[in-house]
């Protein structure tokens, strides 16, 4: 995309997608985009390493300068907060205005975001910023909750069932009312929110149909009953999957 004011800028912005965390899911054009980078860009909790930069070990050439985005807050406050907006806001505003200026001085920068950008992505508080100040492209990718129910070796859903995606930082009794109406579900965004979560398909009746996906496609992964999982066992970088039992065609027997 191009911006609409200013003048004549020869840098860019490429937000590439990562997919679910498995680098040979990546696409093409993502590979090829961080292989030739001399400025990457990337999320992370402070501290760490940071998941989008681990996923790209041993792709970035030598000498490509790297810039740790890193969030000042994460799960210390509640995310409803008022000074958790404000961090944020001010974090997003200070990063734009700074990759803003590097593309301004003429150069590419490669923002790296795990799974795909535009599907609840961090990059997209950086592109509302800066759409119209600077030319960015988007690599699409696989997103991480696609990753995880193919790990788990089922469909996801099946002839007309109906795929709901869930934030685990809905309040609760919302989290019950769509868990009640769809036929299968995604639930993103777990971690702390695990109880929550599990609360709320025991109620809705869909505990022991739901699993968990712990660091889909990636190494470590796991795969468990969520109804089988530790009350205190709550993973930072998992997926809650309920799988649809839809609409198919009847398997014939051997002849």
């Amino acid at each position: 995309m191009q911006p609409t004011t200013g003048a004549t800028i020869t840098g860019r912005i490429i937000c590439a997608g990562l997919g679910p965390g498995d680098p040979d899911l990546m696409s093409v054009r993502a590979d090829r985009v961080i292989r030739a980078a001399r400025h990457v860009a990337f999320f992370r909790k402070a501290g760490r390493p940071g998941q989008a930069r681990r996923i790209v070990e041993g792709m970035l050439a030598a000498g490509a300068t790297e810039y740790p985005m890193e969030y000042p807050v994460t799960t210390e406050l509640p995310f409803d907060s008022p000074e958790y907006i404000r961090l944020l806001a001010e974090f997003y505003d200070d990063w734009a205005a700074r990759l803003q200026a590097l593309v301004q001085a003429g150069a590419d920068v490669v923002v790296l975001c795990e799974g795909d950008p535009f599907f609840y992505g961090s990059f997209m508080h950086l592109y509302t910023r800066l759409k119209d100040h600077v030319p960015i492209d988007v690599i699409p990718a696989i997103p991480g909750m696609v990753g995880c129910w193919n790990a788990t070796g089922q469909p996801i859903t099946w002839g007309d069932d109906v795929l709901t995606v869930l934030m685990g930082t809905l309040p609760e009794g919302d989290l019950v009312r769509h868990m009640k109406a769809a036929d299968a579900l995604a639930i993103m965004k777990t971690g702390r929110n695990l109880p929550r979560v599990r609360r709320a398909l025991a109620e809705a009746g869909r505990l022991q149909d739901a699993w968990l996906i712990e660091r889909g496609t990636m190494p470590g992964q796991r795969i468990v009953r969520l109804a089988e999982v530790d009350a205190a066992d709550c993973p930072y970088f998992a997926i809650v999957l309920v799988h649809g039992q839809g609409r198919r065609p009847e398997m014939g027997g051997p002849e």
